[in-house]
């Protein structure tokens, strides 16, 4: 499998103008691993978010400083409260001939006929997996397919995934990954929505609802 491709530079310790490089679009990174001092690096912003994007927490990538290419994964970020874009990055250092242990994202596909004919819905009780593979064999997602979901009594377990090939899970074989929950009564549903009378303070005027008329005795 091709690697996802992404540059960087050094940066210096402690960082001049620090504010100015990230309002240019600069993001801070660090990158460490085996046998090897940390490197402090710069990025770019746009090019770091595509590839963060596509490469998420379990794709290798080829970062290259300074003409030296390592095969590293997104160990861990930070994002911007409000706006959500990447403001620092951890790249960790791997040996392609290691095996290393990591989450992959489950996907879920399919129709499952508890949901479609018979109202049900669909409890996921994991949306990833922790597995171990040599770094090579990381794919960025696995898939659940749900037809097999049939009634309210079916589930689907990890032992009843597909997994790629050279991908071993870490999670007992009986964790129930995904299953149908029976569609609520009518009961149920009016105490949902029943209203939760709240206390008003002294004084404090209750606004009217859309749509309900006020009288006045």
């Amino acid at each position: 499998m091709d690697h996802l491709q992404l540059s960087a530079s050094s940066r210096e310790m402690p960082t001049k103008d620090l504010a100015a490089l990230k309002a240019s679009g600069k993001v801070p990174a660090e990158l460490y691993g085996h046998n090897t001092a940390n490197l402090h690096l710069w990025l770019d912003g746009r090019v770091l978010e595509k590839i963060w994007r596509q490469a998420g927490e379990n794709t290798i990538i080829d970062l290259t400083v300074e003409d030296k290419t390592t095969p590293v994964l997104i160990h861990d970020y930070q994002q911007e409260p409000v706006t959500g874009q990447l403001i620092h990055v951890d790249f960790y250092q791997v040996r392609m001939d290691e095996e290393i242990e990591t989450a992959i994202p489950l996907t879920f596909i399919g129709e499952s006929a508890a949901i479609e004919t018979e109202g049900g819905i669909l409890v996921k009780a994991l949306d990833e997996l922790e597995v171990a593979c040599l770094p090579g064999a990381l794919v960025h997602e696995i898939t659940v397919d749900i037809s097999a979901l049939v009634d309210f009594d079916s589930a689907i377990k990890v032992k009843d995934l597909v997994l790629p090939k050279d991908i071993k899970s870490k999670v007992d074989g009986e964790v129930v990954v995904a299953m149908v929950d029976r569609p609520r009564s009518a009961e149920e549903l009016a105490s949902l929505q029943a209203e939760v009378k709240v206390e008003l303070p002294v004084g404090a005027v209750e606004e009217p609802k859309e749509g309900v008329e006020v009288t006045k005795e």
